[in-house]
């Protein structure tokens, strides 16, 4: 049971974890491995588990862990202004400051309407049917993706309003058995369809560029075009299968719903012809796609193509300085993902990450010498997927397990960008799992559409389908692209 203080301490966890830190801290390292490399990998794993036991809030959590790893001299700094600066390495890493600034320019989505009038268009478009409606909101979730970072924003704060009002309309509530009507399948739906749009675009999911960043350590680099182009046919197999396959396992009551348009229709009616933000904020999504895409040869990062983006959003109104400053999700993930990137680089710096996946890569190896590369990846990549039951946040698997997965994977000759990219695919596809293992499931399960057992038992279903698509179409496309 968890004691929790007026303020969202968990004191119990935290006792536990502290207790279990300080017994391991003075133990002689394994051999290959220094101080420096065993202290912090203790306090990493720690910092995972109190975000996985929801210690604290994830971005106070990130603060304390950098507190520490400085006064420890964890990375083994010789001076206290070494140790701090080692701790706040990663606070000017564009790559964090992309995710930043992406969250700030995806709140002008919601601030001026665009992405519900988009939703709303195509439901208008293809929402005669049940199966059409959640075609509808997939697409409009695709169209959003690219400019937001925050999957959780988008499914809970943009689509699932939608899919909730459209659900209720057909006498469809969370609170009895009339949920089976077509609220079940609109929900269910639109959490497993976010994970594949999540996957689609580097920016899609804050998971995606830790990711990067993780493989760029690695040395392999990998730009939003790359990724765009590994990720398209996959993902379009998969967005186009799931929803019948959820279709299947739902099974809702009424199959078609000529009253959708309709209501989608009167709802645009009320939010009247295009305004002015949202033509604005549809000009900044275009230009960030142009810059994002055609960045490398324009000679414009990404990071500094999105600052391009917000400064057009401030310029012209859309969004003002206060609304910057509330942005409380973007300077959240600021300490929080540079405390988790900065550990997680120190890591492979001190040469943990590196003796960990030689460690398991050895084993593995052993168990399966002369087996293809293909069914090794297979393996990895379903071990590394359905660890994902035993975490409750996507990002913190990722800073905790890609780079070890990686280097096992590495280590026993994958090629390294089939398995950079199906890691970091699975990171996405894998957050409908269960209704904890990320902080978009929360708001659709607490909404009281979905069962428990519906929910786990589609996610897994979902999960295996997701799987056979990535590895067989995935694979063939990235040999038709050169990739191996």
């Amino acid at each position: 049971m968890k004691i929790k203080t007026s303020y969202g301490l968990s004191w119990l966890p935290l006792v536990v974890i502290v207790a279990i830190a300080l017994a391991l801290w003075p133990l002689t390292p394994p051999v290959g491995l220094s101080a420096a490399a065993w202290h912090s990998a203790v306090i990493f794993v720690a910092t995972i588990v109190a975000i996985v036991a929801n210690v604290l809030p994830i971005g106070a959590i990130g603060i304390i862990s950098i507190t520490i790893f400085a006064l420890t001299y964890a990375a083994g700094d010789k001076s206290a202004s070494g140790a701090i600066v080692t701790a706040l390495s990663e606070l000017n890493s564009s790559l964090i400051w992309l995710i930043v600034v992406a969250f700030m320019i995806a709140r002008g989505f919601i601030k001026t309407g665009l992405g519900r009038r988009i939703a709303l268009m195509l439901i208008r478009l293809l929402g005669k049917r049940t199966l059409g409606l959640a075609y509808g909101l997939a697409f409009a979730d695709l169209l959003l993706a690219p400019a937001m970072p925050s999957n959780t924003a988008r499914c809970g704060g943009v689509i699932y309003p939608i899919a909730d009002s459209l659900a209720r309309s057909f006498n469809s509530h969370p609170e009895d058995a009339s949920r089976s009507k077509i609220g079940t399948f609109l929900i269910v739906c639109i959490g497993n369809v976010n994970d594949i749009t999540s996957a689609l675009f580097m920016t899609a999911y804050t998971g995606n560029l830790l990711a990067v960043k993780l493989a760029a350590n690695a040395g392999i680099h990998i730009t939003w075009f790359g990724w765009f182009m590994a990720a398209l046919l996959p993902c379009v197999v998969s967005l186009l299968i799931v929803p019948p396959c959820i279709y299947y396992l739902v099974r809702p009551e009424i199959k078609k719903t000529p009253d959708a348009p309709v209501f989608a229709a009167a709802e645009l009616d009320k939010m009247g012809p295009l305004g002015k933000g949202e033509w604005l904020m549809l000009a900044t999504v275009l230009l960030l796609l142009v810059l994002w895409i055609f960045g490398t040869w324009l000679g414009i990062d990404p990071t500094t193509a999105s600052f391009v983006g917000l400064s057009f959003l401030l310029l012209t109104g859309v969004l003002t300085w206060e609304e910057i400053k509330s942005e409380k999700g973007a300077w959240d993930t600021l300490v929080w993902f540079a405390a988790l990137l900065m550990m997680a680089n120190q890591l492979k710096n001190l040469g943990f990450t590196t003796w960990f996946g030689d460690l398991i890569g050895a084993n593995i190896g052993h168990l399966m010498a002369g087996t293809s590369w293909v069914w090794v990846l297979l393996l990895l990549n379903a071990a590394y997927l359905y660890t994902h039951y035993f975490f409750a946040s996507g990002n913190a698997q990722i800073a905790a397990l890609y780079a070890v997965f990686l280097a096992v994977g590495m280590t026993l000759g994958i090629p390294v960008l089939p398995m950079a990219f199906m890691l970091a695919f699975t990171s996405s596809l894998y957050c409908s799992l269960t209704q904890y293992t990320h902080a978009r499931g929360p708001i659709l399960f607490a909404a009281g559409y979905v069962p428990t057992r519906v929910w786990w038992r589609t996610g897994f279903v979902v999960s295996v389908i997701n799987q056979i698509i990535f590895m067989g179409v995935g694979l063939t496309w990235w040999r038709v692209l050169g990739l191996y």
